[in-house]
């Protein structure tokens, strides 16, 4: 195990038996896995995709562990093992393997802090996005990423343009090997619709709102955008039913998203 990717390995049997159920297998479904590490998540796994005729994509970063997963899965044609970093080679593997161009995939992973913001831009970015998503990721990062208003704020705007986010469990940092610092929760992202034409502008804007969150959304997108003067922001403000002196962290993604339409 290499100490520098962060790795604590989730041993709670139960709380494994809720990722699995989280992720409602079906007949055909195919699972990329993110990091499976000594493969508590895989072999349950594996367990269900046996009975369900589906397959798993486990991609793990640490060399020892990859050929540990290699040797053990070796017999099993529903697993596959990649050693790889999944930030660089997800796309690719999503296009590698053709059954996934339908989007008829799922993505399960217990998540090193460290890279859980990287891997939610990774998958905002995806051309083809899975179905669903189930995570282990830092409980208090979890809580950041469900929050309505009054209290949006950048991460939030960033995984809700494109994903319902949902806590569906808590997991002690007991439940780990070794221990990290702080508690975990099981978040359940579900892909939704959205408008691909808004992404680029979408983001912009919300980069703009959230630069100084505790500025008005007039002072802030004053800042941001060069070639309006406050009369104009004022108005289309006004006409989008926002108030100028509200700050950005009172607007829902309805409204974020009919900002990026404006400006």
């Amino acid at each position: 195990m290499s100490r520098y990717l962060g790795q604590h390995f989730l041993i709670a049997k139960r709380k494994i038996g809720k990722i699995v159920e989280s992720l409602e297998l079906k007949d055909k479904d195919v699972i990329i896995e993110i990091g499976p590490g000594k493969s508590a998540l895989t072999i349950p796994l594996c367990e269900n995709c046996r009975k369900l005729g589906c397959k798993i994509i486990a991609v793990e970063k640490d060399k020892l562990l990859a050929n540990n997963l290699k040797e053990k899965f070796k017999n099993d044609k529903n697993v596959e093992i990649i050693e790889g970093d999944v930030l660089k080679i997800l796309s690719k593997t999503i296009i590698q393997f053709n059954n996934l161009s339908t989007g008829n995939y799922k993505i399960v992973g217990n998540i090193p802090y460290y890279i859980t913001g990287y891997l939610l831009r990774t998958f905002g970015e995806l051309e083809i996005k899975p179905s669903l998503i189930i995570l282990t990721i830092q409980k208090e990062v979890a809580e950041r990423i469900i929050v309505k208003p009054p209290k949006m704020n950048l991460l939030a705007a960033s995984v809700q343009f494109w994903a319902e986010p949902k806590i569906i469990g808590y997991v002690s940092r007991k439940d780990f090997s070794p221990p990290p610092k702080v508690d975990s929760a099981i978040i359940e992202l579900k892909i939704k619709n959205y408008e691909l034409r808004i992404k680029d502008n979408y983001y912009r804007i919300i980069k703009i709102l959230f630069k100084q969150p505790r500025k008005t959304i007039l002072n802030n997108l004053l800042s941001g955008i060069g070639d309006k003067n406050k009369e104009e922001i004022v108005e289309k403000l006004k006409k989008a039913g926002i108030d100028p002196r509200a700050r950005p962290q009172n607007l829902s993604i309805e409204q974020i998203i009919e900002l990026s339409t404006l400006f």
